[in-house]
């Protein structure tokens, strides 16, 4: 993704349809982050029986499935439905077709909230159509366009899409689902790898270049394949794990595998020189949000030996909040600056956004490593997520509902 609309595809258009249809992170990245305010704003007086919500999940499943196959894919669909057109430069989807995937969106927010008066497959399905009808479309622009270095793109998004059809096949058979909800965490952070593997070295250079000249990111090679690689191996043994038998050979070496990609992307990313980005927080935060991915990985690969400690949980907010939702942030904010013609600069309500998700990871592991401070901080947790998400809505939505400010 780049930093500005590609002039020669917006040039094609013969008419130009309103600000908030013609680029898709525009309606899709504002309607993330409010959904995801939402659902942990609905989900809390929810669970603890202070409202009722007409929906065939319980609460925590519920609360795991918006978030997952609500949230996720509308923040994928912004990032992709944006950057696919500067990858392959075709003419990006606006105008009716783009309020179709909105629609379509919405669509399945709906059906799972009003689930509990709905047919399950019905209901199965209208989730399961918005993230198919995403990787199609990502595939078809790629393939057309013979842009066989994001074929891997489209792997991921057939990962992403699969997600909810095995969620709703285990709720129905077993009343939880442990590796659909696995392999959504799993597709998410692995397309962070690839595409974060891409952007964090590349914005990280072109700032240092700017303003802070001297060492520079290495360059991509054999080692970024290897740590891929092997992120990738561990995270899918990480999805397959419930089924592995505790204690076993198998067990071990899923263990192994996630420790060791805790090493190897750990020094990937310190190829990335982080630390030379520090005068700037729109770079800053790319490099803090990825810090989470090699974290993750090491929480998951003590769970396993040492299950007692509830560190699973920990693994798994330190992913879907620290890694995922702020590498969400990072790249929805600037993605919003850069195409909307405003500095790309994070000015302090920025940066509160990103301290309040860093703040919500930090304190949600917490939780997990300390249970005595479950009440003082579970608290603080979901209002710096809600806070923080509604900080972007604010501060960005407006700002994505204009047309780009004159050059």
């Amino acid at each position: 993704m780049t930093d500005r609309t590609p002039a020669p595809m917006t040039q094609r258009l013969v008419h130009q349809p309103p600000a908030p249809l013609s680029l898709g992170m525009r309606p899709f990245f504002p309607l993330a982050a409010l959904h995801g305010a939402l659902m942990v704003g609905l989900w809390v007086p929810w669970y603890l029986g202070m409202l009722s919500i007409p929906s065939a999940l319980p609460p925590t499943a519920w609360h795991a499935h918006e978030l997952l196959f609500g949230f996720v894919p509308a923040i994928l669909a912004g990032f992709l439905l944006t950057a696919v057109p500067n990858w392959t430069g075709r003419a990006p989807i606006v105008g009716l077709p783009l309020a179709g995937l909105v629609a379509l969106w919405l669509a399945g927010r709906v059906g799972v909230a009003l689930s509990e008066g709905l047919p399950p497959l019905a209901v199965a399905a209208l989730v399961t159509a918005f993230p198919a009808l995403l990787t199609a479309i990502t595939a078809r622009e790629i393939v057309i366009a013979r842009n066989r270095r994001n074929l891997i793109v489209v792997a991921g998004m057939v990962a992403v899409t699969i997600a909810p059809a095995l969620f709703h096949w285990e709720m129905a058979r077993e009343g939880w689902s442990p590796h659909g909800e696995a392999l959504a965490i799993a597709a998410t952070l692995v397309l962070i790898m690839i595409v974060g593997g891409r952007i964090v070295p590349n914005f990280t250079t072109n700032w240092v270049r700017k303003t802070n000249p001297g060492r520079e990111p290495a360059p991509p090679g054999a080692y970024d394949n290897l740590a891929l690689g092997v992120g990738t191996l561990a995270l899918a043994g990480w999805v397959i794990r419930p089924a592995v038998p505790d204690e076993s050979t198998a067990s071990l070496g899923i263990a192994v595998l996630l420790l060791a990609a805790a090493g190897i992307v750990l020094i990937r990313q310190a190829r990335w020189v982080p630390h030379r980005t520090l005068g700037e927080p729109l770079v800053t935060v790319l490099h803090v949000a990825h810090a989470f991915v090699p974290l993750g990985f090491l929480l998951a690969g003590l769970a396993i030996a040492w299950p007692s400690a509830g560190l699973d949980s920990a693994a798994i907010h330190t992913w879907t909040i620290g890694a995922i939702t702020l590498m969400s942030l990072a790249v929805m904010t600037r993605a919003a600056r850069g195409h909307t013609g405003n500095p790309l600069t994070a000015p302090p309500g920025t940066v509160a956004i990103y301290a309040g998700i860093v703040l919500a990871a930090l304190t949600r592991i917490a939780v997990v490593l300390v249970p005595s401070l479950t009440l003082a901080l579970l608290p603080v947790t979901a209002v710096a997520w809600v806070l923080a998400l509604l900080g972007y809505v604010v501060l960005y939505g407006p700002m994505l509902m204009r047309p780009r400010a004159p050059s």
